[in-house]
């Protein structure tokens, strides 16, 4: 059995924000091994959520975030069960890196179901009108189409992006470890993003 020493849990807790005793229950489940603690980690965040997911957020912040000397704003709602948690760093942290990640990757909504119909017909016109360009038989066609939509869900849902800041993590892994972090149910709720010429 490794000796879980204190330098590899001040390594973990900056690498995962989770709370000292956490940090070493996991590096002491997993071994010593790095990776495998943070992923225990995240797993139990995963599982929190899972247990907070029928609770009620209604508490929160309104985060905004400029970029680029004024050029883009972002506003974003995120919501958490309470004003104790709303308040403290690390959830204001969190809000403002989600604010952040929207600015630079610019998603058009938080989940599919907030993307407009427009959109979405669109987007199958273009997939469809792009497949019989390449001389695909038209029976595959819907099959291609839903690859490509899964695809441009993938990109342009916020839930679903990869994070900006860490390629390894999605919005929905950074949420679920903030999730684990505060015992809290937590959602992104609604946001707008502004560019200028945009």
């Amino acid at each position: 059995m490794t000796e879980i020493s204190a330098v590899m849990v001040k390594e973990l807790r900056a690498r995962s924000g989770a709370g000292i005793m956490d940090c070493k229950e996991a590096l002491t489940e997993c071994n010593a091994d790095m990776d495998k603690a943070a992923d225990f980690l995240r797993k139990k965040g995963l599982a929190t959520a899972k247990k907070r997911a029928g609770r009620e957020a209604s508490d929160g912040v309104v985060q905004s975030y400029i970029h680029m000397g004024g050029k883009i704003g972002v506003l974003v709602e995120i919501n958490c069960e309470t004003d104790f948690v709303a308040k403290t760093d690390g959830f204001l942290e969190f809000s403002k890196n989600i604010a952040m990640h929207i600015a630079a990757a610019s998603p058009l909504g938080v989940a599919p179901e907030d993307i407009s119909e427009d959109v979405i017909k669109k987007e199958k016109e273009i997939y469809k009108a792009q497949a019989l360009e390449m001389g695909k038989p038209e029976k595959m066609l819907d099959k291609i189409v839903e690859g490509k939509m899964n695809k441009f869900y993938k990109e342009s849902c916020l839930m679903n992006q990869i994070y900006v800041r860490d390629t390894a993590l999605t919005i929905t892994d950074l949420l679920n470890d903030m999730i684990g972090k505060t015992g809290e149910k937590i959602t992104i709720n609604r946001f707008t993003r502004y560019q200028i010429g945009g």
